[in-house]
């Protein structure tokens, strides 16, 4: 049932084009009672591999910014391993509840970036060059480690927080953030992945039904994206991380 589960859910995160993390923690805790500390493990172990694919093709596309991506993701490794040892010490209880305020707070920045564009840019500047120098190597560390911390504490891909900080902080095109943002992701998930592994948190059975049931169903979710309206992509990008937050926040 579980790896049957993940199956659909692939699906549905290959078509829609969004990571899902949050939904694959909502699910495992909720669907299958899953301990919250191991649904994180997995999480962060299998966008390990999930992002991999991307993170390549769009490297052959000459789209990641690999200069800013490799400092971001250095502070993220930093930032995973301090909040998966963080995450080890919170009871399952608290750690629900923020993983799920976290969820929420991902659905919120989503619907921002893709409903409140023209707020966005009248409201926060936006830069229009790349950031460089030593500030970029200061900014790019701190901010690693932040959303490094939030990923590896609360299993989040923190997808959404690195896009925009890639946008507004660091001047990277929209284009080029998302594939400069899966760059980022893959070292950050490994590390955390590795800290929950260290503390004993990784159920291998769990992992591999995940990631095997995740794969494969977003490889056939993905070939029916571009027969949908992009209203209802937009929609279901915002509409999976709200749910699964909701769920999780009432169902913990």
């Amino acid at each position: 049932m579980l790896f049957a589960s993940m199956l659909l859910l692939g699906a549905v995160i290959g078509f829609v084009g969004a990571g899902g993390a949050g939904v694959t923690i909502t699910l495992l805790t909720v669907g299958f009672g899953v301990p919250i500390h191991t649904a994180l493990a997995v999480a962060l172990a299998s966008m390990t591999f999930t992002m991999i694919s991307g993170a390549v093709s769009h490297f052959r596309e000459h789209e990641v910014v690999v200069k800013t991506g490799a400092i971001i993701g250095l502070g993220g490794i930093i930032g995973a391993l301090a909040g998966a040892s963080f995450s080890n010490v919170l009871p399952s209880e608290i750690l629900s509840f923020m993983t799920a305020l976290m969820i929420c707070c991902s659905a919120v920045i989503l619907y921002t970036k893709l409903y409140q564009s023209e707020w966005l840019d009248r409201h926060i500047h936006i830069r229009t060059e790349l950031l460089t120098g030593r500030r970029l190597w200061v900014y790019g560390i701190l901010t690693g480690i932040v959303n490094g911390f939030l990923s590896g504490a609360f299993g989040i891909g923190a997808a959404a927080f690195i896009q925009i900080s890639l946008l507004i902080i660091f001047g990277v095109p929209l284009l080029k953030s998302i594939g400069t943002c899966m760059m980022i992701i893959l070292p950050i998930s490994a590390s955390g992945g590795l800290g929950y592994l260290f503390y004993g948190r990784l159920d291998p059975s769990i992992f591999l039904q995940t990631l095997l049931g995740l794969m494969i169903g977003a490889w056939f979710g993905a070939k029916g994206t571009h027969l949908a309206p992009v209203s209802f992509l937009k929609a279901s990008i915002v509409a999976l991380p709200t749910v699964g937050g909701i769920v999780m926040m009432l169902f913990r």
